[in-house]
């Protein structure tokens, strides 16, 4: 059995990969901030139909939803540098293009690709409060910021929640995907450990580990998260 599975080597591989940990989930976290914030806008543009930007929202999430996130991954890497030097020709600027971490392509495309499906979830959660409650704020002389503020998302929030957190969730494991573009994470270290002895699959049994350890992690503060929202519900409900 050593011969064909190797656990001695896959304990040993720990401390190599692990250490690559604290990059993962930086992309993760920042692509995840810049995703809800992106996802937050495009739904209030598609639920106040906004002119203009609405039908490009529908275009964008039509896209994203339409082609693979390792094709915007890559799209991103090689279209984002190619679009600068453009500028800088048409422009006369000198935006330094080869000094771009590709880090930074792969928070936007993950980014761009998780703010898509967010956008879905809080537009449909903003949907399901009920019509009356915003008629109902207009008539104590809200605007319709205050209501949205005070009153519509709160709830919305509430109804979003698990929803987001799976995307959250499916985001950090899309990280996984970001050593296609020459990003040293935790995959990319597998790969490189295990060539060095042809194992890879006690290093990808090591990668899953740490992966599902994350994402338990992950769960468990989202139901906390879950319950400390619904907690008024429950309250009303007694």
């Amino acid at each position: 059995m050593g011969s064909v599975f190797d656990f001695n080597f896959m304990i040993s591989t720990i401390p190599e990969i692990i250490k690559f940990l604290p990059v993962t989930l930086m992309i993760a976290v920042y692509s995840g901030i810049i995703a809800l914030v992106l996802g937050f806008a495009v739904a209030i543009v598609r639920v106040f139909k906004v002119k203009i930007l609405s039908p490009i929202c529908l275009v964008y999430i039509s896209f994203i939803r339409g082609t693979p996130a390792m094709v915007q991954l890559l799209v991103a890497y090689y279209g984002i540098p190619i679009m600068l030097k453009g500028i800088n020709e048409s422009l006369g600027t000198n935006w330094n293009v080869t000094g771009i971490p590709a880090s930074v392509f792969a928070v936007i495309a993950l980014a761009l690709n998780s703010g898509a499906f967010m956008s879905e979830t809080i537009r449909s959660a903003i949907l399901s409060v009920d019509a009356g409650q915003l008629e109902a704020c207009y008539s104590v002389n809200m605007s319709t910021f205050q209501a949205m503020r005070r009153i519509i998302l709160p709830q919305a929030f509430t109804v979003a929640l698990p929803s987001l957190g799976n995307s959250l969730i499916s985001l950090l494991k899309e990280t996984s995907l970001i050593f296609n573009i020459s990003v040293i994470e935790m995959m990319a270290a597998a790969k490189i450990v295990g060539s060095r002895s042809f194992r890879f699959f006690e290093v990808y049994i090591v990668v899953a580990l740490i992966y599902w350890g994350c994402c338990l992690t992950m769960e468990r503060i989202l139901v906390l998260l879950e319950r400390s929202t619904r907690k008024y519900e429950r309250n009303v409900a007694k």
